[in-house]
């Protein structure tokens, strides 16, 4: 049943011209802009990427690293969770990217590796509705539960309801949309910062759904699916405690997230969590100034390889 939830293979998407970028700092608070020049702050990304991929690797999960070198102007490459996302029976959905510089990382020999190794039988392409100006940023802007079926989902620039409504019903998974805010009364960005759903358990934080009625439907929900909800703060998602990734690595059921996610943590959640997943903390400092963390570096591979 894990598999379902946590895959085995991952895509990550090694940078080599990374920086915050300007184009997605109007709605992203996460973002932070650092003092070094771009080729330093480039080169801290790509140290980071490559420990952090050598780490996934040896507990044995299987990496699929491509590169950027950048000839596009895509600083946010390294989160390709945001513009496609793989599910089980063969199926691969492409979506349509709010930020235009995010729309140049879409790329066609990531889809053609998954089509050669696994079995795909369709490629649902979103992508054209950002000419109407409507967005669904992936599993960032969706939190899948596959087990259970259900897209939880932050209403935000990036999440049109119009595409969530038909991912939904292509995909046979049930809409769950909420508004959020954070401290300062802001949308968050991205559903996969406040939240995140593993075979037994979710991290959310449940202040930021805004409305108590819709807060406690979502509660709800995960409780029925028997799915035990671990409550994250307001401060634990500022430090990215909800953007963390099921995996399976050797058989084990794995939890990765940053070092800084984990540090955010109290003894009592890292206790519960620990009953249903080891957690595997991966240092990416100067890669979380962009406004994403570890989740968002992993697209998750739900694809049966071919014999």
């Amino acid at each position: 049943m894990a598999l379902i939830q946590a895959p085995s293979s991952v895509v990550m998407v090694r940078p080599w011209k990374f920086y915050s970028n300007p184009e997605t700092a109007g709605d992203n608070a996460f973002q932070k802009n650092s003092e070094s020049s771009i080729s330093e702050v480039s080169l801290q990304a790509r140290n980071e990427f490559d420990t952090a991929v050598d780490i996934l690797k040896e507990n044995g999960i299987n990496v699929h690293v491509f590169d950027d070198f950048g000839e596009k102007e895509t600083p946010d490459s390294v989160f390709p969770n945001n513009w496609f996302s793989t599910h089980s029976g063969g199926h691969i959905a492409v979506y349509p990217m709010f930020s235009p510089s995010r729309r140049r990382e879409r790329r066609s020999d990531i889809i053609e590796m998954l089509k050669s190794e696994y079995r795909v039988q369709d490629v649902i392409d979103f992508s054209g509705l950002e000419w109407d100006n409507l967005f669904l940023e992936g599993t960032g802007a969706m939190v899948l539960d596959n087990i259970n079926r259900v897209a939880y989902t932050a209403r935000s620039n990036r999440s049109s309801e119009i595409i969530l409504e038909r991912f939904c019903s292509i995909f046979k998974y049930e809409p769950m949309a909420f508004d959020t805010a954070d401290v300062n009364g802001n949308s968050i960005y991205h559903t996969n910062v406040m939240m995140c759903v593993g075979s037994k358990y979710a991290l959310v934080c449940l202040d930021m759904i805004i409305d108590e009625k819709r807060r406690a439907a979502v509660k709800n929900r995960l409780e029925e699916s028997e799915i035990k909800v671990i409550d994250l703060s307001f401060e634990q998602v500022d430090n990215f405690g909800g953007n963390c990734l099921e995996l399976t690595g050797n058989g084990e059921t794995i939890l990765v997230m940053s070092q800084r996610a984990k540090d955010a943590l109290s003894d009592e959640q890292i206790e519960e969590i620990q009953k249903e997943a080891r957690i595997l903390p991966l240092r990416v400092p100067t890669i979380e100034l962009a406004g994403g963390s570890v989740r968002c570096m992993l697209a998750g591979v739900h694809l049966s390889r071919r014999t």
